[in-house]
């Protein structure tokens, strides 16, 4: 099948056909002739398999070919890079006609986004928090919407995503509107919850009837792992053969942090994408990504959604998912497009109960991770790590030291003498006061040992050294001591 046979426009067909994108995918089969007969549904797929041109090329058509200024359509993503990643495969499908698509979302500049609405865009790609901001300065419009959709829609439809999405369907007419709703994962009460923006919804599922829930194409490790044990044995597994690309998803913005300084430290190229970084920065460890300048990505859940890179062998996962949805979600940035990928999950001691959910809500017969260390020999032959494998790929740089003299028996050497007289100069060093009394002191040592030398001292002829005579002055006055004589007559 073709999607000239879906009864996709030439030019748009053209312009996938550039791509390499010549047959869909069965989201893609199932959902567009649905879309293009403007009926609303909720689609459901596993990750990577073109969900995005499934509710993308109808509404592109439905625009018509030489659309008037303004905006016509909608698309809601939860996040920045997904935002950007949308609206790139749109600018793909309508780089053959006049129709212009703007991506608006949070951690850029305003005039940029607000210039492309002025000059009459008709696509919207946005995340909620920068739209309603837009539409609150009335500088979006969404009177004129005829087509809605919200791609990861569970997320969208999450307590957190919710009132803005409540406040951004108030903006358009529900008697015209055409909603479509996407995503991998679409529990019952988030799809109760969408029926209330839709008219008469259908809900497609396009899987395979004997594939599990999650990916065929995947390969699942598991192992239970110490967490001081971790770097070492991703390090290993980076230097497996065959690995391409490879994402290693964290629980926090810290721990992404440090692991990324660990392993540019031992020597691989790693970016990392979170929550503290500033977009400019997150945009430009993804492109290094993406252009393969980078070859392993650390990241938080930010990056866990819709990502698609080519060529990602593995998915690192260097905490357990909270659960199954997201586990699915962090799993389905490898073996996208037909493709294989291998997916390894680390379990902490304190985490075996979250394991366990997951393990039963996915099926996937796994319920006690192999203990593992860097060292283990299963490791290195289940993931094809070659034998003898360290974990670094440069020497850990030396730190600088200073040679020190050889110390003499007897006190400072003449050369640590010298230097103990002389005067220094810089901030916060000893005083002059301070730093010759030492050397005083290490000159008279000297001194007295040349002495107990020329009496005999420092030989091995096992008599000991002449002990020197000490007097003391006496005071007058009413001291201690004995009487003096009295002068004689």
């Amino acid at each position: 099948m073709t999607f000239s046979e879906l009864n996709i426009e030439q030019d748009i067909v053209d312009a996938l056909a550039s791509k390499g994108i010549i047959e869909p995918f069965p989201i893609q089969a199932q959902t567009i002739p649905l879309g293009l007969s403007s009926q609303d549904i909720i689609g459901q797929a596993k990750t990577g398999t073109g969900k995005t041109f499934g509710f993308g090329l109808p509404l592109i058509q439905a625009l018509g070919t030489d659309p008037a200024p303004g905006v016509q359509a909608l698309v809601v993503v939860p996040t920045r890079e997904l935002c950007v990643q949308v609206a790139e495969d749109l600018e793909l499908a309508t780089s053959h006609r006049p129709t212009k698509v703007v991506a608006i979302y949070g951690g850029k500049a305003y005039e940029g986004q607000i210039a492309e609405l002025k000059a009459g865009a008709q696509i919207v790609v946005g995340t909620p928090g920068r739209l309603l901001d837009l539409a609150g300065q009335r500088l979006l419009s969404l009177a004129n919407v005829r087509v809605m959709v919200l791609d990861e829609a569970d997320k969208m439809l999450d307590l957190g995503f919710l009132p803005d999405v409540e406040k951004l369907f108030a903006q358009t007419q529900a008697a015209t509107r055409h909603t479509m709703l996407f995503s991998a994962t679409m529990p019952g009460p988030v799809v109760a919850l969408a029926r209330r923006f839709m008219n008469r919804p259908i809900h497609i599922r396009a899987t395979d009837p004997d594939e599990g829930l999650s990916q065929a194409n995947i390969r699942h490790i598991v192992y239970r792992a110490h967490s001081l044990d971790k770097d070492e044995v991703i390090a290993r597994i980076l230097q497996a053969e065959g690995r391409g690309k490879t994402i290693i998803f964290t629980r926090t913005k810290r721990a992404a942090a440090k692991i990324v300084e660990e392993l540019n430290d031992r020597g691989f190229n790693a970016a990392t994408v979170h929550g503290d970084m500033s977009q400019e920065a997150r945009e430009r460890s993804m492109a290094s990504f993406k252009a393969g300048k980078k070859d392993v990505l650390i990241a938080t859940d930010v990056a866990a959604r819709g990502i698609d890179v080519n060529d990602v062998t593995h998915v690192i996962n260097h905490t357990v998912p909270d659960d199954p949805d997201t586990y699915l979600h962090r799993a389905g940035r490898t073996g996208r497009a037909g493709k294989t990928g291998i997916a390894v999950t680390f379990v902490d001691w304190d985490d075996l109960h979250k394991w366990a959910l997951i393990d039963r809500g996915l099926d996937m017969k796994m319920p006690e991770p192999q203990e593992t260390y860097s060292s283990s020999p299963h490791l290195f032959e289940e993931l094809g790590i070659p034998a003898g494998s360290k974990g670094r790929l440069k020497p850990s740089p030396a730190a600088p030291h200073a040679e020190r003299p050889p110390r003499s028996d007897h006190g400072p050497s003449a050369d640590a003498r010298a230097r103990g007289g002389r005067r220094r100069t810089g901030g916060s060093r000893p005083s002059s006061e301070h730093r010759d009394r030492p050397a005083e002191r290490a000159e008279h040592g000297a001194e007295v040992s040349e002495a107990a030398r020329a009496e005999g001292g420092g030989t091995h002829d096992g008599t000991s050294p002449a002990r020197r005579r000490r007097t003391r002055r006496r005071r007058g006055g009413s001291g201690g001591g004995a009487p003096s004589a009295p002068p004689a007559a």
